[in-house]
């Protein structure tokens, strides 16, 4: 074992009191935040000394620990007791003390209370923190969890995402109002068609698609979750051919596992899905692509468009969307494999499978309300609230207004129903 990584491991062991464990597995693994730095980390299996030669590698014994920290700031990503059940002696806490525990969170992330997370909400023996930049909600936001066992025991601890420090905010005075927004409103208002599976047709209705504006009022940042595709290469490129290949498409495994070694986490070696997608690679994607397509979906030429390539796991993602398709809650998509060496596609996801009982439903009734009537109907349900969004052009956390509305407005006859109920 590489002398860095058994430090590491005897830390970990003394700093969270586990000498009633043994290491059982370790592995580095490594990440990018969305600032664009590579994170390695060390994921541990801890197991009760009473377990013994325990070979099911399809789950893990009750009480296991399985910790994740940072190689490099040690800081704790996660500590997971399995089944919620913990033989440590020395990590509890008392859920009536919040003080202590939130003074122990600060200790364990360096953040500090009040001015990057708060207590966002509580269940039974569970403490759920959100990031916020001075009382303010942030986008993407980091999360803490905190859960106890009925003695007090601590038996989950995780921090998710990143949290930021002031050097990549710029902060600002919140100034947006609704009416100075409600033509941006306006524009968001869709015509959507939801699926009613009990009804087993589809409900055409008016509702306000989520988007960020900057306080400036003058631009937006879309709403979305952000994955690993966040520094993808945008396109917009609709997929043409003239031939097919008569050739049957063997899609092969892939391999999502890194072997990631001591030396390049100790070397803070830069995450290779970093490296930007050059003019050659795209040129050799899309020429691939094409030759898939031509295989697989063989009658489809100039019905894809190519949306976006990105970096991932060793891989080059491309997805498509269909080019035309109507206004629906889902669409079509095909995720495609390639490999970042030859530009191959070894495998696709299509979610035409997944979207069949929608295609199955009777298509919407008549429309008997107009866009400006609904918008009308929805003024006074729509929500603006203040939000840090992170903005990856300009590489901070930028002062926006979060523009969404609970509620839709049945185009088939105009009733306001809240979203959920669609």
């Amino acid at each position: 074992m590489d002398k860095r990584i058994k430090e590491l491991i005897d830390y970990t062991k003394e700093k969270y009191c586990l000498h009633a464990y043994y290491l059982h597995t370790f592995d580095i693994n490594r990440s990018i935040t969305i600032f664009k730095d590579t994170v390695y980390s060390l994921s541990m299996e801890w197991f009760p000394n009473h377990i013994k030669n325990w070979d099911d590698e399809t789950y893990n014994p009750e009480g296991t620990a399985c910790i994740e920290i940072d190689i490099h700031s040690r800081k704790i990503k996660h500590v997971i007791f399995s089944k919620g059940i913990s033989i440590v002696d020395g990590m509890t806490f008392d859920l009536n003390n919040r003080h202590e525990i939130i003074k122990w969170i600060e200790k364990e992330t360096g953040l500090k209370y009040g001015r990057q997370f708060e207590l966002w909400k509580e269940e039974e023996r569970e403490l759920h923190f959100k990031e916020f930049i001075d009382g303010v909600a942030v986008s993407p936001s980091g999360n803490i969890t905190l859960k106890l066992d009925k003695e007090g025991r601590l038996t989950l601890f995780s921090v998710y995402g990143q949290f930021q420090s002031d050097k990549y905010v710029k902060k600002d005075k919140y100034s947006l109002s609704f009416e100075q927004v409600e033509k941006l409103a306006k524009v968001q208002l869709k015509l959507v068609e939801f699926p009613a599976i009990e009804q087993k047709k589809l409900v055409p209705a008016f509702a306000i698609e989520e988007v960020y504006i900057k306080n400036n009022c003058f631009s937006t940042l879309p709403f979305e979750i952000f994955v690993n595709d966040k520094f993808s290469l945008q396109m917009d490129k609709v997929i043409e051919w003239d031939d097919n290949i008569q050739k049957t498409f063997q899609g092969k495994i892939l391999s999502l596992i890194e072997n990631v070694t001591p030396d390049q986490a100790f070397q803070w070696e830069p995450h290779p899905d970093l490296q930007p997608i050059t003019e050659e690679e795209i040129k050799k994607c899309v020429s691939n692509i094409k030759n898939f397509l031509s295989q697989e979906y063989t009658n489809d030429s100039g019905k894809w468009a190519l949306k976006s390539l990105y970096r991932d796991k060793r891989y080059i993602h491309a997805t498509l969307n269909e080019k035309e398709q109507k206004e629906r809650v889902f669409k079509r998509k095909v995720k495609l494999f390639i490999d970042s060496e030859t530009y191959q596609v070894l495998n696709y996801m299509d979610n035409k499978q997944f979207l069949k009982m929608y295609m199955e439903l009777e298509e919407a009734e008549e429309i008997k309300i107009s866009k400006e009537d609904a918008f009308e109907k929805l003024k006074n349900f729509i929500e603006l609230t203040p939000y840090y969004v992170y903005d990856f052009e300009q590489g901070y956390y930028i002062l926006c207004g979060k523009l969404d509305c609970q509620y839709a407005v049945k185009a088939n006859n105009g009733e306001v129903v809240k979203l959920n109920e669609m």
